[in-house]
């Protein structure tokens, strides 16, 4: 399983700003064939950082999903941002049981 761990430091005005984007994003992506999980947060007690949490099958259908319209609709609109600062973490796990 692929996990991608994102941040984007910016203003709470511009994550607002972004909620429609975000909305549309989330739920495209879920629809996703290889998304198990697709999730926008932001922290509470930065409400500046916005996180993105994602999990894919496999790194094919991560690739997929850089390559979806709504994929460079959102970028568009991460675009339209003054500069926010972005750092993204793509990981290759296994998933295992909690100890009981």
């Amino acid at each position: 399983m692929i996990v991608v761990n994102a941040t984007v430091k910016t203003s709470r005005q511009d994550i607002t700003a972004l909620q429609e984007a975000i909305a549309t994003m989330e739920a495209a992506s879920r629809a996703e064939a290889g998304c198990r999980d697709y999730t926008f947060s932001v922290e509470l007690n930065n409400p500046d950082v916005l996180r993105i949490t994602e999990k894919w099958d496999n790194v094919e259908a991560l690739q997929a999903h850089f390559a979806t319209p709504h994929m460079a609709a959102f970028q568009a609109a991460l675009n339209t941002m003054p500069s926010p600062s972005m750092d993204l973490k793509f990981y290759d796990v296994v998933e295992i049981q909690p100890f009981q």
